[in-house]
């Protein structure tokens, strides 16, 4: 009887979100071996290790990456490490999942795309809304032409970060391991690169850019930050390849106890398609009066991630070919994002 095979994963980063999501998503597979975690601190890294049965705990992630016969890493680190440590990894042949953002620089971002294609490796995003049922019958609706060409395009995100961006207490219910990330990670200009847009907007727009297909070419915007050292609130015109236009806005101030806000309206030639993810619904409205609605539960919209680190190791296993979430609508985020961000400087149009 021929042997069935096993991914061997490594994690560099592995704090609350990692062994919230990631590590728990995959534990219980029997496909999956846990190799080798990197984290910075002795004690916590032990804490891993034992939980989740890893090989290896090293707090130096390159020698994580030299482990032999390792087929994938998740890059689960801080935001401004992402680069770093997911080109390394891809340098050596080795698949990646990177958490959002990809890179908070639009050059590295492309870099870290072109480095899996040379290496013919899979770059993979964990944006989980991607793999609700209604939100890939968006994706089919799309790809079969349904509102004809896009000329427009709206996205709206908000979550309920304002104490985390303006560096207070976070409390998000997860049975956790750690307590949720320090402020710094998210509040310090000098440790995230920004605020909202970096930390939520990178999921609306990688969705909006896998629905689309769209490239941002020019971008403007405002942001704001009341009270707080990275901004809580973005404002975006964009102009795309092709000259379809569009808006993205995000705000980080809704109320604690409630859930995200997600809306996209996609408006074509022929019809408009919009997406709610908050009171979940899926409509295409037709220029012909063919018009769609779909009958959703209330649950539908709410956000699980399980599916992406499925998604990675079915990859890495050849279980499948699609790759829901790929690092080039992460790459897209980026590309709009930090034009976004100069923007908000400069005061003008910025190419991106």
């Amino acid at each position: 009887m021929t042997e069935s095979r096993v991914a061997r994963i490594g994690f560099i980063g592995a704090g609350w979100w990692a062994t919230s999501n990631h590590m728990p998503a995959l534990r219980d597979r029997e496909d999956v071996q846990f190799t080798a975690v990197c984290r910075i601190g002795a004690d916590e890294l032990q804490r891993v290790k034992s939980e989740f049965g890893f090989e290896v705990a090293t707090e130096n992630f390159e020698e994580l990456l030299d482990i032999p016969d390792l087929d994938g890493v998740i890059v689960a680190s801080p935001h401004g490490f992402h680069y770093e440590h997911a080109i390394a990894a891809l340098k050596r042949g080795l698949h990646v999942m990177c958490e959002k953002p990809l890179t908070t620089d639009a050059d590295q971002a492309r870099e870290l795309v072109a480095e899996a294609k040379r290496q013919g490796v899979q770059l993979l995003m964990p944006h989980g809304w991607h793999y609700s049922p209604f939100v890939q019958e968006a994706k089919e609706r799309m790809d079969r032409g349904e509102i004809g060409s896009i000329e427009f395009v709206q996205c709206h995100m908000a979550s309920p970060l304002r104490t985390l961006l303006s560096g207070g207490d976070f409390e998000y219910h997860m049975a956790d391991m750690f307590m949720p990330p320090e402020s710094s990670t998210w509040a310090d200009p000098k440790v995230a690169g920004g605020g909202y847009g970096y930390s939520q907007m990178a999921h609306s727009a990688g969705l909006l850019y896998w629905l689309t297909g769209l490239s941002p070419k020019k971008v403007f915007s405002v942001m704001s930050a009341p009270a707080s050292k990275v901004e809580l609130y973005d404002a975006l015109s964009v102009e795309f390849d092709g000259g379809v236009i569009g808006s993205f806005s995000g705000a980080g101030t809704v109320p604690a106890d409630r859930g995200f806000q997600l809306d996209i309206r996609i408006f074509g030639s022929e019809g408009v398609l919009s997406l709610d993810f908050e009171r979940a619904r899926l409509q295409v409205l037709r220029d012909d009066g063919n018009h769609y609605e779909s009958d959703l539960n209330a649950s539908a919209g709410e956000y699980d991630c399980s599916g992406p680190p499925n998604n990675f190791v079915d990859l890495i296993l050849g279980k499948t070919t699609s790759n829901l979430a790929p690092g080039e609508v992460g790459m897209k985020a980026i590309e709009m994002l930090d034009a976004a961000y100069r923007s908000s400087k400069s005061g003008r149009f910025e190419d991106v």
